[in-house]
């Protein structure tokens, strides 16, 4: 008979240690997404431990827009801002406010559904910065949520891909503010994992 007491067990349902879990989020999580992401971890024994990365909201692209829809007034005859009209400054101070007051909403959410998480706003590429947190945590795997809309979508299944590519863990990809059901009823991209 082989004594199996010095082999560690990596079992998720041992009691020691914790499941740590990447959350790569674009706004804030609602209470009904925290439930939801709660709820996809109610089985494992071992404490769930949830690190959530919010990208900075990209004070770049916004004045970028600006100045797309400020072009277009050229075409109605209305006034263009100059580009000294726009702070670019209070633009990033206000970006770092929004993202900051997002990342505290979804920590809050996550408390309340029951689960612990810690976070961070940063302001590197987002599936470079997962990448990072996965591996420094030694995280079991990696939910991406992301909003709805077909642009976001557009641009954003793509965090999935690559993250695919570049973790070693499983990575699901949910639509924020949609439950289960409505994710796989087919009007939107619906869960998608491994």
């Amino acid at each position: 008979m082989t004594d199996h007491t010095d082999i560690p067990d990596d079992s998720i349902h041992d009691g020691q240690g914790t499941y740590d879990v990447v959350l790569l989020v674009e706004q804030a999580l609602t209470p009904a997404d925290a439930k939801q992401v709660r709820s996809l971890h109610s089985e494992i024994e071992d404490p769930v431990v949830y690190h959530v990365l919010l990208p900075l909201e990209d004070a770049a692209a916004r004045i970028e827009a600006s100045l797309g829809t400020l072009g277009a007034g050229d075409l109605m005859a209305a006034p263009a801002l100059a580009m000294n009209d726009v702070d670019i400054e209070a633009l990033r101070r206000e970006c770092e406010e929004n993202s900051s007051s997002d990342l505290k909403k979804t920590l809050l959410a996550i408390h309340d559904a029951g689960g612990k998480a810690t976070g961070k706003v940063t302001s590197e590429p987002p599936v470079d910065a997962l990448a990072a947190l996965v591996t420094s945590v030694d995280a079991r795997e990696a939910i991406i949520l992301t909003r709805s809309h077909v642009v976001a979508e557009f641009f954003h299944v793509d965090w999935t891909s690559r993250a695919r590519r570049k973790l070693g863990v499983p990575v699901l990809h949910l639509i924020e503010h949609e439950n289960f059901d409505e994710q796989a009823s087919g009007s939107g991209e619906g869960v998608t994992g491994v």
